[in-house]
């Protein structure tokens, strides 16, 4: 065995057997690292090295300032008025506070840029609610996890910021238009499972439809609305990068929060902030211990390697497609979000790039795969929100949220195989 495949065995090894074990994900990247670096010889200077390059760059400034944006709309009061505009919208229907849940998922999303936040915050409100309306708990929390993962896709995305910066060269503004239209292609197929379920279960509906009451909650809901127009609008209009609007958009959120919904006082915008911190030395530790290890598998060609491993499988792009989803969902299923993120993109994309798959749609397919990989075990974080928010066992949860898998992957298929889903926008403001 060479001295390269060795290399690759202690780094790869290491690390797949630390995450087995359960270690933490940084330090089960950074102690394989090491190791690596020890066994190849190199000094351990190169380890805080690489620390400092993966976490000094202008673009990944946005991710703090999209976490704070968040937290601070989150807890400003938002959540109440956009499930009151979501009920607006579609809670006439049978099975309306299902849908209701669809939809203000989305609306959250834009904000909050996070399934796990949107889960704790919507799902405390309205599976409650859905179980006092006669659905049943676990049907109430499967809704309310999968739709959470519109929120990944849907701008702003801390996530997007990430991929964009590990794949290079990717514009955020364009990555934010993409995520648009999958996550409204989402929404609608997460709604069709829960109309059939409902018509099934017999579930209530709501209120009938009034314009009037629509036209209302849509001004109330205005000013959290506002917030992803600030964002979007300005780094596709050229206004300003996404680390600008970001910046503007938390300025915005505390303006918003604190003096206008007056959700928040000032002691909560403290405990917010103090939230804030707690969730952004997760991710930069994460980001930093990824650097190394992707400058290890760099040194080590292993994206090259391990592409012509998967070409050499087949050449049939479908096929390769389909693989490439595959091997997402799988490490979804032992990894967290961003290092998926970090540590896949520099080995998958140029597989990607290779059958025609444009980066910015990789990404979308990326933040797809990653958020299912939040719903399942051993892993999945969502899933374990859901689980403590709504008191229901995760065996029942992960039973009652199959027929909504079914529907996200059949998106996940879309996504794949039909470009215009995540090209047409960005195409369209260029």
């Amino acid at each position: 065995m060479s001295a390269q495949s060795i290399s690759i065995l202690i780094l790869l090894g290491s690390f797949l057997l630390m995450i087995f074990m359960r270690f933490p994900i940084a330090y089960a990247v950074g102690l394989a690292s090491m190791f690596t670096l020890l066994y190849e010889g190199l000094p351990l200077t190169t380890i805080a090295q690489q620390m400092v390059k993966g976490i000094s760059s202008f673009s990944l400034m946005a991710v703090p300032f999209f976490i704070t944006m968040g937290v601070l709309m989150g807890s400003g009061g938002i959540s109440e008025r956009l499930i009151a505009l979501a009920n607006a919208f579609v809670g006439w229907m049978r099975g309306g506070m299902a849908m209701v849940n669809v939809v203000a998922s989305y609306f959250f999303g834009g904000i909050s840029g996070s399934a796990a936040a949107d889960t704790a915050s919507l799902g405390s409100i309205l599976i409650p609610m859905m179980v006092d309306e006669g659905y049943d708990a676990d049907f109430s929390t499967a809704v309310t996890i999968t739709s959470s993962v519109e929120g990944l896709l849907v701008p702003p995305s801390h996530n997007m910021v990430i991929y964009a910066t590990t794949a290079g060269g990717i514009s955020v503004g364009s990555l934010f238009l993409a995520g648009y239209l999958p996550g409204a292609i989402l929404a609608v197929s997460l709604m069709i499972m829960s109309y059939f379920i409902s018509v099934k279960r017999n579930y209530p509906k709501g209120a009938k439809f009034s314009l009037m009451v629509l036209f209302k909650q849509m001004l109330s809901s205005f000013w959290a609305l506002a917030a992803v127009l600030i964002v979007v609008v300005g780094v596709v209009g050229g206004v300003f990068t996404a680390t600008e609007s970001a910046a503007i958009a938390v300025i915005y959120s505390l303006i918003v929060s604190v003096f206008i919904y007056k959700g928040l006082t000032w002691k909560g915008v403290w405990n917010a902030l103090g939230e804030c911190i707690n969730t952004l030395s997760i991710v930069l530790i994460l980001i930093a211990t990824s650097s190394i290890f992707g400058f290890m598998l760099t040194r080590l060609h292993v994206p090259q390697l391990a592409a012509n491993a998967i070409i050499g499988f087949t050449n049939n792009p479908i096929i390769l497609a389909l693989l490439l989803n595959v091997i997402l969902l799988i490490l979804g299923m032992i990894m967290d979000m961003a290092p998926i993120i970090l540590i896949a993109t520099p080995i998958l994309l140029p597989i990607a790039t290779s059958i025609g798959i444009d980066p910015i749609q990789f990404g979308i397919m990326m933040i797809l795969n990653c958020g299912i990989g939040l719903l399942t075990p051993p892993v999945g974080a969502v899933l374990f929100i859901g689980s403590a928010v709504s008191k229901q066992p995760m065996e029942k949860i992960v039973k009652a949220t199959m027929p909504f898998f079914l529907m996200m992957i059949v998106t996940l298929l879309v996504i794949t195989f039909v470009p215009a889903t995540s090209m047409w926008l960005p195409s369209l403001f260029k």
